[in-house]
């Protein structure tokens, strides 16, 4: 089948998560400053989010350009995924409301570590269908993919000696997963004229074929 159903529904989910984030925000109660102060740790609480969703988002979009078909399986692979990201809005406004209190400091890093495993393991389900190939050409050998969870760990690990620094050392994690974006780029270009070709050439069933 084809990803635009799957693109569509994805971009869709992304769309409301971010818009929950941004209504969980409070509207300062007077016309001053100081309280628009008092609303920082909110503001920026949901800046790290959006950040985050918005490279899964990016790296989401390109990966889609390369792939053609998907299965039953990379459906439910994708579900995995946005199930985890789904719970961002939760886990931000946790860590907003607690002040960057250690335990919601952990539990959101728990959050992302399994939101880039679900993404890894989407790539890996996409592997496997055909045509996939172009993935795997487009990430190579993936040495940032494989590094992030690990990132990832290491910030959890941090969150016990001091959660603020955790938290706002975290803003690098999700860009080691990404990938460059010539290579996506040259391989989505590759993809297109391929597709293109494709239709090109294909002769439609209602026509009779041209003499050459």
């Amino acid at each position: 089948m084809r990803t635009s159903r799957l693109e569509a529904f994805s971009d869709g989910v992304l769309a409301i998560i971010i818009t929950i984030m941004v209504l969980e925000l409070k509207v300062p109660e007077d016309p001053s400053l100081q309280a628009l102060g008092g609303s920082a740790t909110g503001f920026l609480t949901y800046l790290l989010s959006f950040v985050y969703i918005g490279i899964y988002w990016s790296n989401h979009h390109h990966m889609f350009q390369v792939v053609e078909r998907v299965n039953g399986t990379v459906l439910w692979a994708n579900l995995h995924l946005l199930f985890w990201l789904s719970i961002f809005p939760v886990t931000t406004a946790w860590v907003d409301e607690t002040q960057f209190s250690r335990t919601p400091v952990i539990v959101y890093g728990a959050n992302l570590l399994l939101a880039s495993l679900a993404y890894y393991a989407l790539q890996l389900t996409i592997f496997k269908v055909t045509g996939g190939s172009g993935l795997r050409e487009a990430l190579g050998r993936d040495l940032k993919g494989k590094l992030s969870p690990v990132l990832y760990i290491s910030g959890i690990s941090l969150s016990f000696v001091s959660p603020w620094l955790a938290c706002w050392s975290s803003p690098a994690w999700p860009s080691s997963g990404s990938c460059p974006t010539d290579a996506w780029s040259d391989t989505s270009r590759r993809g297109s004229r391929a597709r293109g070709e494709v239709r090109g050439n294909s002769v439609d069933p209602g026509r009779p074929a041209r003499a050459r």
